[in-house]
């Protein structure tokens, strides 16, 4: 069950603090792509690094993550579309560490 819910095009809503509601919605929406640090070192123009990736299904909602990353000290990076998703990034290792599940 979600604790997080969209209840329309205009309002994203939750009674949990922003940490708990980004981190379920990363592991309901969410994806990292790692840095390949052989590559790094090998091709000194690979510069593909840490990022989280959370899944945005409106504008309103896209919004409503970017305002909880502020709250909670993260630099949203630019949101771009794919296919008919909206995606928001965040870069760096420090968010990967963050997001990672705790064993």
């Amino acid at each position: 069950m979600q604790d997080f819910f969209d209840l329309g095009q205009d309002f994203f809503f939750s009674f949990e603090e922003p940490e708990v509601v980004l981190k379920k919605l990363f592991l309901q929406r969410g994806f990292v792509r790692i840095a390949d640090q052989e590559r790094k070192l090998k091709d000194p123009k690979y510069k593909k690094g840490w990022e989280v990736r959370l899944m945005a299904r409106t504008e309103s909602e896209l919004k409503q993550i970017q305002l909880w990353l502020i709250e909670v000290g993260f630099k949203p990076g630019k949101p771009f579309r794919q296919s008919s998703r909206l995606i928001q990034p965040i870069y760096g290792k420090d968010a990967f560490e963050w997001f990672k599940p705790e064993d």
